[in-house]
C-alpha cells in the first residue's frame, strides 16, 4: 500500500512508472464555474477601482391622466442607480528547486514534474474560484468572492449586496422558497421549482432561468421524482435511468456541484449573474523569477474579479430540500 508520507520528491522519481502523469484522485468537475466562464457569464473589465453595475429601477411617477389645461409635474423623477462591487484577488504560487531538478532529470524522473506542478496549480486554482463562487464572501478574512450565498440569498431581505440594502429595496432581492418535505422525502420540491423559476422568468416570451446548479443529494432527488426512462437497444441490453450530465427543468440545465450549498438549488441565468474579471487577470501567469539567496524557481499565478449581479430578481434558490 503507498504509504502517502513518503513525499513529494520521493514519489517524483522512484523506479517503475504505470502513467507519464500524477492521477488524479482529489480534483472535481466544477459545474458552476464553468458555466459562468462559457458565454455571456464572464465579463471582461478594463481597468477602475471598483466594478459599477448601472441600474434601472423606478418608474418615472410624473406620468399622469390629466384634464385639457392643466399643468404637467415638472419634478425630476430619480429612477437610476449604481451597484458597487470591490475587485478580489486570487493569487498563488509554484516552487521548484534546483534539486527536484537535478533528481528528475533523464531516466530518473517519472514524469516531468514542473508541468505536473503547473497543472496542479491550475486545478487549485478553478477549485478555490469555485469554492469562492458558491461562498457568502467571508472566507479568507473577507477577501474572497462574494458568492451565491450572498448574492442568491435564501433570506433575500437581509444584507446589503453591491452597497445597496434589500430591506430596503425590494427590487434588489432575489426570489427564495423552502423545499422542505410536507410528509414524504422530496414531494414538495418540483412545486417549489416550478414557483421560483416562474418568478425568475420575466414573462411567457422574456428571460428564464438558463441553468441550475444544487448537490448531488437534491439532484438524485430530482431525478427520483421523473419518470423512469428505460431505452432498449438490443435484446441483450437495456438501458435505465438518465446519463449523469444534466437533467432538464423547463428547459433549465441542472447539474450537481459538491462545493453547493447543503440543501439548496440555485436557479441562476448569466444575464444576471456574471464572473467579472480584470483584463488579463484571468489565472496570468507571470515568468518564473529565481530568488537571490535562495536555489529555487517561483512561478505565480493571479486572478483579479468578483461574482456579481446585475439583476438579483431573476435568480432564485430553493433551499431546506428535503
Amino acid at each position: 500500500m503507498a504509504d502517502p508520507n513518503l513525499g513529494q520528491t520521493v514519489t517524483q522519481a522512484w523506479e517503475a512508472i504505470v502513467k507519464s502523469t500524477p492521477e488524479d484522485v482529489i480534483f472535481e468537475d466544477y459545474w458552476l464555474l464553468n458555466r459562468l466562464r462559457s458565454g455571456k457569464g464572464m465579463k471582461t473589465i478594463d481597468g477602475g477601482r471598483e466594478i459599477q453595475v448601472p441600474l434601472e429601477y423606478g418608474l418615472n411617477t410624473s406620468i399622469d391622466f390629466i384634464s385639457e389645461m392643466e399643468e404637467l409635474s415638472t419634478t425630476r423623477v430619480d429612477v437610476f442607480d449604481t451597484a458597487q462591487f470591490q475587485w478580489k484577488i486570487c493569487a498563488g504560487t509554484v516552487v521548484q528547486s534546483e534539486y527536484e531538478d537535478a533528481v528528475n532529470q533523464g531516466s530518473g524522473g517519472k514524469f516531468d514534474l514542473l508541468a505536473a506542478k503547473l497543472e496542479n496549480l491550475r486545478k487549485s486554482n478553478f477549485k478555490v474560484l469555485n469554492e469562492s463562487c458558491f461562498s457568502a464572501g467571508t472566507g479568507y478574512s473577507s477577501m474572497e468572492f462574494v458568492g451565491l450565498q450572498q448574492l442568491v440569498d435564501v433570506t433575500p431581505t437581509a444584507d446589503t449586496v453591491g452597497g445597496i440594502n434589500r430591506a430596503t429595496y425590494s427590487w434588489w432581492r432575489n426570489k427564495a422558497a423552502s423545499g422542505a418535505a410536507s410528509s414524504a422525502a422530496f414531494d414538495n420540491l418540483r412545486a417549489q421549482m416550478r414557483s421560483v423559476y416562474n418568478q425568475c422568468s420575466n414573462g411567457v416570451a422574456g428571460d428564464h432561468p438558463t441553468f441550475g446548479v444544487t448537490t448531488r443529494t437534491e439532484f438524485e432527488g430530482f431525478e427520483g421524482l421523473l419518470l423512469a426512462n428505460e431505452r432498449f437497444t438490443s435484446k441483450d441490453s437495456g438501458e435505465g435511468g438518465f446519463k449523469n450530465e444534466v437533467l432538464k427543468f423547463k428547459g433549465m440545465e441542472l447539474a450537481y456541484d459538491d462545493d453547493c450549498l447543503s440543501d439548496a438549488m440555485y436557479f441562476l441565468n448569466p444575464k444576471y449573474i456574471k464572473l467579472a474579471v480584470q483584463k488579463g487577470r484571468w489565472m496570468k501567469m507571470f515568468d518564473e523569477v529565481e530568488p537571490a539567496n535562495q536555489l529555487v524557481r517561483v512561478f505565480k499565478t493571479v486572478t483579479i474579479g468578483n461574482l456579481i449581479v446585475t439583476n438579483p430578481r431573476m435568480l432564485g434558490v430553493v433551499y431546506s430540500i428535503s
